[in-house]
């Protein structure tokens, strides 16, 4: 078991955040390309949709199609919290055409430079890519149609914020479609506490009923999921990443498959 222990400060969370996302963007390559889109199809993204990203949008480290849980409009103003290398952000933009423009907001330099440069391999010019923290949003009040999250806002140290921030930015009746990681029950604090299990998605996850509930406190209505999957099905325990938070967790798979069973990747749509 590691002894690296998951910080309290929610600045510090937030660098390791980084730090490990900034990891991930730099070590990927080609050889990737396989796991990365065994995962995608396992949450969600059709055969149509990964054709339609540039080459190394797609990461492997989501978990559902949060473009998929509603349907985005010609015309409408998206913005993606936590875009990444920008998979779900050229999504979005292909469905909102080129009377629309999709903001994708991400905190890491190295993920921002790789979505700014998948955007210009491929010419998309209805898309572009803030830094800043999902918490403090670089957006406008009520300029907004849609926000897109995928297996990001868990990672948040200040839930509660993210959500009021959405609903800041959003205009009256705008949208909230998420994918996000939610816990059934509490799992082992020494799980939870892990650094690892943290940048696996699972450290920062809050139960079910304390994440819709803090949607709702944010001011949303008809808060809802459509849909569910539980951790272990939409990632796969014999992914190598999860592989290697096992390992440095010294968890057994029967352990990880008891924890998995607790953690649930939900689809979530709110509106303002």
């Amino acid at each position: 078991m590691t002894d690296e222990r998951r910080p309290q400060d929610p600045d510090r969370i937030r660098e390791m955040v980084r730090e490990g996302y900034t990891r991930v963007a730099e070590e990927l390559d080609a050889s990737d390309a396989p796991r990365a889109e065994g995962v995608a199809r396992r949450i969600g993204y059709s055969d149509d949709d990964l054709a339609a990203v540039p080459e190394g949008a797609n990461l492997g480290v989501g978990c559902g199609n949060p473009t998929a849980i509603d349907a985005l409009r010609p015309g409408e103003v998206v913005v993606d919290l936590g875009s990444g290398a920008g998979m779900d952000a050229f999504l979005a933009a292909r469905q909102v055409g080129p009377t629309g423009w999709v903001i994708g907001v991400d905190m890491t330099d190295a993920m921002l430079a790789k979505a700014r440069e998948n955007a210009r391999k491929v010419g998309v010019e209805n898309v572009e890519f803030r830094k800043g923290r999902i918490e403090e949003l670089p957006v406008e009040d009520e300029s907004v149609d849609v926000i897109l999250s995928n297996c990001v806002i868990n990672l948040s140290p200040e839930k509660d914020r993210v959500y009021r921030e959405a609903f800041r930015v959003l205009r009256p009746g705008g949208r909230v479609m998420v994918s996000d990681i939610v816990l059934e029950r509490p799992l082992p604090p020494a799980v939870i506490e892990s650094i690892d299990a943290y940048l696996g998605c699972v450290g920062g996850a809050s139960l079910r009923t304390e994440y819709l509930e803090t949607i709702a406190k944010a001011g949303f209505r008809e808060v809802r999921v459509d849909g569910e999957a539980h951790f272990a099905d939409a990632l796969g325990l014999d992914d190598p990443r999860v592989q290697e938070v096992m390992d440095r967790l010294g968890i057994s798979p029967e352990e990880a498959k008891t924890y998995a069973e607790s953690v649930t990747s939900l689809h979530v749509f709110a509106r303002k």
